[in-house]
């Protein structure tokens, strides 16, 4: 991709990520050539906000993480009794930013 394209990406997407990840994001998005760049830019992250906002509400983030097993058994224990609860509030931020890095992989590599 050219460096416009990645700036772009990188200004519409930063959000997704952890600042330390954004380096090595960068470095793999120079190497994706620009026919095959449309498959990323059409990719969808997770917003760290919103999955805060659903741990805080509902508790169903593990679900939309992907972490289906970790969620029916919190769901079992009545959310720990609430502790399990409070833990995924104050983690569910960094967890989406690791679960969007760990995607943005998985395509990179794809492509």
């Amino acid at each position: 991709m050219n460096s416009d394209k990645i700036n772009l990406w990188l200004a519409i997407n930063a959000e997704n990520f952890n600042p330390q990840d954004l380096i090595q994001i960068k470095e793999k998005l120079e190497q994706i050539s620009d026919d095959k760049s449309f498959i990323l830019q059409s990719t969808s992250f997770e917003k760290p906000t919103i999955m805060l906002v659903i741990a805080i509400f509902l508790g169903w983030e593990r679900f939309w993480l992907d972490d289906i097993a970790l969620g029916v058994l919190k769901i079992i224990t009545c959310y720990g009794c609430g502790i399990w609860w409070l833990i995924d509030i104050f983690t569910a931020k960094e967890r989406t930013r690791k679960y969007n890095f760990q995607k943005f992989i998985r395509l990179v590599n794809y492509i």
